[in-house]
């Protein structure tokens, strides 16, 4: 006599002779348990014993769906994504009472028989055949696996799903086969053990270890009798027994089942007995699915982590296999984010601006020489209700951002800086930068056709007090419009390009930047990730590194864990150390005595730009240390909120300027950020204040300022210095060093003195 598997059931041998002595009957045996009698029984069964043979001879068992854990770089989980709430487990990690529960309930006889119960199907055909319809299945556990299996390969597609549950023979019959060979190739226990992992208990939870945590905050292998007998209850009808919604029903339903374990003796009468009387004891967890969940205000940078991985083509050739790695889960994501810096950033993103105000604020920081994106967040959370939204604003379009990015104001002008010291510009020039002026014309271009200013439009500054000559420094530090424009028209718009083109400066829907002189000014719209990224360019004497937000990827396939190749950012040089490093000593003045002096970090070295658009729909901060750099925007997301007589986090601002309120953001942000971190200094190069050619501009800081220079330069340079620095001399008349300080003749703009003047431009252009 044959033996029997250690796993339990007949051997291959005992299943085929049974299949082959019910061959004759199974058309008419399996259409009756499938449809009404009247039409099953018409059935040949030789058309149905053909389409048994010609069923693919294997069946592979799906890799079930599970959570997605993503982690902080530091391992502390950040939430769990998932399409499918669930967590493979052993048996030995499941509850006894939940194995003989389920067995007593939807497969009494499941160690008796083999993947096919005769005596069921036998009575399912009676009692089918009376009712004249489908009154009763006969579906053993191991033929209900193979169900779910279909099911589970179907996924979230409507008409797979309907494929896998139609009630026809073929699919009955295909069942069938499958079932045979899994009771062959498995055992009894490892089938229990998948059906209890892969089962749909209700309320969004899918295996039984789900299921507990789900009802009653518990492991599966501390379950009791009740409760694994409630479990099982609710497998045949998941929304009838709903124990959250029906605690009537589920009850009843409960007690059958503890009944029935009572009557095939896997636990007395008594006990039985004992646990009906019992409450149901639920202590309901709620699901913790995806980024809507995430700590420390994480949910847009999860966001981002998902959508880089479901548009990068290392982790699947096309979209839909990545989608589908993504929602069969089983992995375990750390990323870049570094917890200290992601609460500084939420912090002072809440500290600063109010979800409820009628613009929103924008954060991301990058590590320079890495590419690790560290920390993004926004002052309005994700959701989809009032004050919320589902838009990234520190990403690009194809990464869940806005459709076009915002525009960038004075924070773009760094880039023409670079491009003109890596043409070999001197960080002396100067212009005459008056304050109005038309745009130059011609510009030479890439291509062969240059730019023609053919509708004579205009820039000018913030103030009619900004005009020139300037040299680089100090109209970097004002942000004078008038001598950026002249600067790229002297070098041209295609330096500019190639140096954008180098940081992988894009417009927010991919695109790359037009070649106009408007673009000096910032008015193209780009993402705080690309800011940030290209600024950490600066930072790390200008080697530009691609962003990355994730560190590794593991999956859990059966009992092991397989690491998934994951990019790393890759680095490139983007302009010589050089032109960094006087790009870093210009960028230094802006926070030291320019636009810029609300942002400066008193700690350590910090260097950034200011940027308000026109209109004041925008404002900007982008700054940086040696080891971190960081994009701040605040604005309307539907760019409809001209920011003037406007209260942003409870503070009112007759106007605002980009040192005003994202510069205090981006303070406060990177000092938490970078607390008991390293303090490294730039590699500063000398830039001369003096001029040599008898056009510059008195010293910032007022000391001797108008040296050899013009009325307009003592005047300006020493009243700056004497009023912001405490200087007393300041060159009052060109040809002389220095003198009383003057009795200014000239009204002074509101806000002036604290450099939050920045220029503006009456063609879609920019203020500092």
């Amino acid at each position: 006599m044959p033996k029997k598997r250690s796993g339990g059931g007949l051997s291959a041998t005992q299943q085929a002779a049974k299949f082959l002595g019910v061959s004759v009957l199974a058309g008419a045996v399996m259409a009756g348990i499938a449809l009404p009698a009247a039409g099953a029984l018409g059935l040949a069964a030789k058309g149905s014993v053909k389409g048994f043979d010609e069923i693919p001879a294997n069946l592979k068992s799906p890799q079930l769906s599970q959570r997605t854990t993503i982690l902080d770089s530091r391992g502390n989980q950040l939430a769990t994504v998932y399409s499918r709430d669930r967590t493979v487990v052993d048996l030995k990690d499941i509850s006894p009472y939940m194995q003989k529960a389920i067995v007593a309930i939807e497969d009494s006889r499941f160690y008796k028989h083999g993947a096919i119960d005769l005596k069921g199907v036998l009575r399912a055909l009676n009692k089918n055949a009376q009712s004249g319809g489908v009154s009763q299945g006969a579906s053993t556990l191991t033929q209900q696996l193979v169900k779910n299996y279909f099911i589970e390969e179907a996924g979230d597609d409507p008409t797979k799903v309907a494929e896998a549950t139609q009630q026809t023979l073929g699919r009955k019959v295909r069942e069938l086969k499958y079932a045979i060979q899994i009771e062959e190739k498995l055992g009894k226990k490892k089938i229990l053990e998948n059906y209890l992992n892969i089962t749909f208990f209700g309320e969004q939870a899918y295996g039984v270890e789900a299921a507990s945590q789900r009802y009653f905050s518990k492991h599966a292998k501390d379950l009791n009798v009740q409760e694994s007998a409630l479990l099982a209850g609710i497998v045949q009808s998941p929304s009838r027994y709903d124990p959250v919604n029906d605690e009537a029903e589920a009850t009843k339903r409960r007690n059958t089942v503890l009944q029935r374990m009572a009557e095939l003796g896997d636990i007395s009468q008594a006990e039985a007995d004992r646990a009906k009387e019992k409450p149901l004891g639920l202590h309901v967890s709620q699901p913790k699915n995806g980024c809507i969940t995430a700590t420390k205000g994480a949910a847009f940078f999860c966001k981002y982590v998902e959508n880089v991985f479901l548009t990068d083509p290392a982790f699947g050739k096309t979209r839909e296999a990545r989608a589908q790695l993504w929602n069969r889960g089983g992995l375990t994501i750390r990323t870049t984010m570094d917890p200290q810096a992601q609460e500084s950033v939420q912090a002072s993103l809440k500290e600063h601006v109010y979800k409820s105000d009628s613009v929103a604020a924008a954060a991301t920081l990058v590590e320079p020489g890495t590419g690790k994106v560290l920390a993004m967040g926004q002052s309005k959370p994700y959701g989809y209700g009032n004050n919320e939204t589902e838009y990234n604003f520190s990403v690009n379009r194809d990464m869940g951002g806005s459709n076009y990015g915002f525009p960038t104001g004075s924070t773009f002008k760094p880039f023409v800086a670079a491009a003109a010291i890596e043409g070999g510009k001197p960080a002396t020039q100067a212009y005459s930068a008056p304050y109005k002026m038309n745009y130059p014309s011609p510009v030479q271009r890439c291509s062969s056709n240059p730019y023609v200013n053919t509708k004579g439009e205009t820039v000018e500054n913030e103030n009619e007090s900004e005009k020139g000559p300037y040299r680089m420094k100090e109209a970097m530090a004002k942000s004078i419009n008038t001598y950026f424009v002249q600067l790229i028209s002297d070098i041209g718009l295609c330096p500019v390009v190639k140096m954008t083109d180098a940081l992988h400066v894009v417009q927010g829907d991919g695109s790359k930047l037009p070649e106009t002189p408007s673009i000096a000014l910032g008015s193209i719209g780009l993402s705080p990730l690309t800011m940030a990224n290209a600024y950490a360019t600066f930072a790390a004497r200008g080697m530009y590194c691609t962003p990355i937000a994730i560190e590794s990827i593991t999956q859990k396939i059966g009992n092991e864990q397989k690491s998934i190749e994951v990019p790393k950012s890759t680095c490139s040089r983007a302009m010589s150390e050089k032109t960094a490093d006087t790009v870093n000593t210009l960028l230094r003045g802006v926070v030291d005595s320019g636009t810029g002096q609300q942002a400066g970090l008193t700690d350590r070295e910090s260097a950034g730009k200011t940027g308000t658009t026109d209109e004041r729909k925008n404002a900007w901060f982008v700054g940086y240390t040696p080891n971190l750099a960081g994009a701040v925007w605040v604005g309307s997301a539907k760019q409809n909120v001209k920011m003037t007589g406007i209260s942003i986090g409870g503070v009112y601002h007759d106007l605002v300027f980009g040192g005003q309120v994202p510069g205090p953001i981006w303070k406060d942000a990177m000092t938490g950020a970078l607390a008991g971190k390293a303090a490294p200094d730039f590699n500063l190069i000398d830039i001369p204040d003096d001029d040599t050619n008898g056009k510059g501009r008195g010293k910032g800081r007022g000391n001797d300022g108008g040296k050899n220079g013009d009325n307009t330069g003592g005047l300006i340079g020493g009243l700056i210095g004497g009023l912001t620095d405490g200087g007393t001399t300041g060159g009052a008349t060109g040809d002389t060093n220095g003198g009383t300080f003057p009795t200014p003749t000239i009204s002074l703009p509101g806000n002036f003195i604290e450099g939050q003047t920045n220029g503006g431009n009456r063609n879609g252009g920019t203020r500092g």
